[in-house]
């Protein structure tokens, strides 16, 4: 893991934005995975800036949202695809026809998972994957468990990711959806670079874990460990317990 380590969440966000519009610049119709949380506010917010600047065109991207909640639609006002909308989508020259998403409100969740799943593969793959990473180690929706799906599948989210997401939902855990759909570890792993963001150290230990421990189903960013491009881009809280690096 190639480990970069930032003064504060800003600079940390300019960066990736900078690593999206190099890759994006060398090919115009690179395949895109994006993250949502709070970690990527600073990346959103300068990419918008950047495309206002004409630094960087949109048009023949291809994008591909790591989750949605489940049982929501589009438009609920807790939706990740509302989320990139705000945040993204609506600022900068996006083709519509080439931003894919979950649909958290499809009759068969299940089926949906395997339509995302081919599109993603129709695309010949997501050239550049951009993660967060949970305090509990998730990436994706992704939960510490005895097993991972390797694919696109329906999760149950534990407790803590459902506090940790109560700010789209009125501030209340219990309105957070118990369910989500997720890309697999597979999936992710798939992806031909990976970039994965982290700022202060109630991520800390997560991400010493995640570099130095063992590969382990109960922390699923240790899988990144096998993945042969990897980047960690971290704010000094998010490294405070790193204790070498790869």
């Amino acid at each position: 893991m190639k480990i970069r380590v930032f003064e504060d969440a800003e600079d940390l966000g300019r960066a990736v934005a900078n690593r999206i519009a190099n890759q994006v610049k060398k090919n115009p119709g690179a395949v895109l995975g994006l993250a949502t949380g709070g970690t990527p506010l600073a990346t959103y917010a300068e990419l918008r800036r950047m495309h206002a600047a004409g630094v960087i065109d949109f048009s023949l991207v291809i994008t591909f949202n790591l989750d949605e909640f489940a049982g929501i639609d589009a438009s609920h006002p807790g939706s990740f695809r509302r989320y990139m909308e705000l945040k993204l989508f609506d600022s900068v020259n996006l083709d519509p026809r080439r931003i894919h998403f979950l649909n958290g409100a499809a009759t068969d969740l299940d089926a949906e998972c395997v339509r995302y799943e081919e599109a993603i593969a129709s695309t010949g793959g997501i050239d550049l994957q951009l993660l967060g990473i949970g305090a509990n180690g998730h990436i994706g929706f992704n939960e510490p468990d005895d097993t991972l799906a390797a694919r696109t599948h329906r999760v149950r989210l534990h407790d803590q990711t459902r506090r940790d997401n109560a700010a789209l939902f009125g501030g209340n855990p219990s309105q957070v959806p118990r369910e989500a759909l997720s890309m697999g570890m597979g999936t992710i792993l798939k992806s031909r670079a990976v970039v994965l963001m982290a700022t202060g150290a109630r991520k800390a230990r997560c991400i010493e874990l995640a570099v130095n421990g063992p590969i382990t189903t109960r922390l699923p960013a240790s899988f990144l460990q096998l993945h042969r491009d990897v980047e960690l881009y971290l704010d000094r809280g998010a490294a405070s317990q790193l204790t070498r690096r790869r």
